[in-house]
């Protein structure tokens, strides 16, 4: 993606924002984005901005998905975060896709969007083939991120002959992501929380779900990618972290810029004068700004080291750019919640209201900050690495499928 090209997509965020906002109330209520909205971005090419231009997308660097990502999240995060899964999972199932059927699905239907992932739900997933070359599949996947806006659904499970799971030529058990259209699996409802509650972040359920031949191997991530943008080279796990802290980083953004403003013009009790000529204010809103600035440098310093290895030929990044990045896509999150804690607790009850924005980015500050792939559990494994320890395979920068 060319500067001129972000920039117009980081316009095109902005000329959106009264349809996000109204959307993003919309959705606190109905627990997922309304439809209205979903069409609108789908139409604006929010979905396929990660895409290789081949597939009718802009071929955005990570640092690029990281700007457009936090320039949605600073107006609503539950809006971000559906874009953030949808033009992810897209991009990903992408990267290795064999090319004349990757024209037929993003080129023959360009309003294509794809969920996927999640965790085991309570029926444990499995695979059977078909008498023509395909299989169903049964199972339940929980936290399926935009699950109402999706054609396609990846599900993981093991092929399973009877009892036995099927295994390889090199004697591997045989589990991957099935690509399921949507017509072959139903949402359970189960998400109401608080954070990130729009997100529609639901369970799926494929109860003999049917894939064809033509799709059997189709899988979330492909390898080797058959696209020259490194993206497609950097391992699953760094990729679903770089993608979740940007949505953080515009949590944090759009909180600074909600407690500027309510600053200006609250009049606390018992003073003549606003909350912005407070000292405790001052100090808080300097502080708060250092520290996004602070956790935004790191990450995208650490993004653009993984990026320039891998322009520079290397096959994936090193384990020591793979560990930096990671460190500062947790840093990055929970510093970030940390912010907007700050921020929140400086406005008093003005941002305790539930009609406050600075409401709702508490509860997404902390939603973010909690996902598996930023969350503070993992200053352990990268302090054990630093430490002298023998890191995982997630953090030595192969490629994990």
């Amino acid at each position: 993606m060319d500067t001129a090209t972000l920039n117009k997509r980081l316009a095109a965020v902005e000329s959106r924002r009264d349809e996000i906002l109204a959307g993003g109330d919309e959705a606190q209520k109905i627990r997922r984005l309304p439809d209205d909205l979903v069409d609108k971005l789908v139409d604006d090419g929010f979905f396929r901005f990660a895409l290789p231009e081949a597939l009718g997308g802009e071929d955005a660097s990570a640092c690029q998905t990281i700007e457009i990502l936090e320039a949605i999240a600073a107006i609503d995060a539950s809006t971000a975060w559906n874009v953030m899964l949808g033009s992810e999972i897209n991009a990903m199932a992408a990267g290795g896709m064999e090319p004349e059927l990757a024209k037929k699905i993003y080129l023959d239907d360009p309003k294509v969007v794809m969920c996927g992932g999640g965790g085991p739900g309570s029926t444990p997933p499995r695979a059977e083939r078909t008498e023509d070359g395909g299989v169903r599949v049964y199972g339940q996947s929980t936290f399926i991120s935009g699950c109402h806006n999706a054609t396609w659904c990846f599900m993981m499970a093991p092929l399973m002959k009877g009892d036995e799971m099927e295994v390889d030529a090199s004697g591997q058990p045989i589990a991957k992501m099935w690509f399921m259209h949507k017509d072959q699996w139903e949402i359970i409802d189960t998400w109401d929380v608080a954070g990130l509650r729009g997100s529609g972040s639901n369970d799926v359920k494929a109860d003999g779900a049917y894939v064809p031949p033509e799709h059997f191997d189709v899988d979330l991530v492909s390898l080797p990618a058959q696209h020259e943008n490194p993206v497609f080279r950097i391992p699953v796990p760094l990729r679903l972290s770089y993608n979740k802290v940007a949505i953080a980083l515009g949590v944090a953004k759009g909180a600074l810029e909600t407690f500027a403003d309510l600053a200006q013009n609250k009049i606390p009790m018992m003073s003549t004068s606003s909350l912005a000529n407070r000292p405790i204010a001052q100090f808080r809103m300097g502080e708060a700004m250092a520290n996004y600035r602070a956790v935004r440098s790191f990450v995208m310093e650490s993004m653009k080291a993984v990026e320039d290895e891998l322009w520079a030929g290397a096959p994936h990044p090193s384990p020591e750019a793979t560990q930096a990045a990671r460190l500062a896509c947790t840093h990055g999150a929970n510093v970030c919640m940390s912010v907007v804690d700050s921020l929140h607790n400086t406005a008093g009850t003005s941002g305790m209201r539930m009609h406050s924005p600075l409401e709702r980015k508490l509860r997404d500050a902390h939603g973010c900050a909690t996902h598996r792939w930023v969350s503070h559990a993992l200053y352990q494994d990268l302090g054990g690495i630093m430490l002298g320890g023998e890191p995982t395979p997630e953090f030595i920068g192969a490629s994990m499928r």
